[in-house]
């Protein structure tokens, strides 16, 4: 799911319309609009979409699958992964393996719970 559609369906979870979240929040319908539909990437400022995930009362998890879809939809990297000098230097193989078809389902599910495994606060729900 992208970050406008996981920002229109909290929206709509916590049962507001798109001008009574942006009156809540202080933002210009119109540019809510634009990021649920995907026009507008997420803010770039932490301490924004830190409000926002207050706001929506996002817990752990929630809270995480929220950062990272803003992150994505600025297409950047999630911040704990860009600062992470392992995965970075092991991304360029990553993706040539993709792209030429070397990374079979089993190696691709490998990869995925070992950067779980790396990258979950609570070990233990990585797996």
């Amino acid at each position: 799911m992208n970050f406008g559609e996981l920002l229109k369906n909290t929206r709509i979870a916590n049962r507001l319309t798109l001008r009574q979240c942006s009156a809540e929040l202080g933002i210009d319908p119109s540019n809510w609009s634009k990021m649920e539909r995907g026009i507008h990437p997420a803010p770039k400022d932490t301490g924004v979409l830190e409000q926002w995930a207050s706001f929506f009362k996002l817990e752990a998890n929630e809270r995480q699958v929220f950062f990272d879809a803003a992150a994505l939809s600025r297409r950047e990297l999630p911040s704990d992964l860009a600062t992470d000098g392992l995965l970075l230097q092991a991304l360029p193989a990553f993706f040539r393996a993709v792209r030429s078809n070397e990374m079979d389902q089993a190696k691709m599910e490998q990869f995925i719970q070992d950067l779980k495994a790396l990258h979950s606060p609570d070990k233990e729900t990585a797996e």
